[in-house]
């Protein structure tokens, strides 16, 4: 049997988890994993995503349990603030731990 019938056609990847996979949702996690947390202007900036990308991205995340959102008035201005929960710190972690094990094993 290929890999392709094993795995769904994802190979070596059976397990990563598909909304931190997404290329925009992982540049996300990764800002707030340093950040701790951030507005979502700076989000923007960091990413490169428009604000419907970013928001559309966000609501996945959030609906995921990996983000919780803030939003508030700073002297009259609207302010989003995301920052990663717990459960999205864990995702993040067992992402990497599974990417690291399938790039490994492509060299065996």
């Amino acid at each position: 049997m290929g890999s392709d019938e094993k795995g769904g056609g994802r190979g070596n990847l059976p397990d990563i988890d598909p909304v931190v996979h997404a290329p925009a949702r992982l540049a996300i996690m990764g800002v707030l994993h340093v950040a701790k947390s951030a507005d979502f202007i700076f989000l923007m900036r960091q990413t490169g995503l428009t604000r419907g990308n970013l928001s559309t991205h966000l609501s996945k995340l959030e609906a995921a349990g990996y983000v919780a959102i803030e939003k508030k008035f700073v002297e009259r201005m609207p302010r989003t603030l995301v920052h990663l929960t717990k459960v999205g710190r864990d995702a993040l972690r067992k992402y990497r731990e599974q990417m690291r094990k399938a790039l490994d094993s492509l060299s065996e």
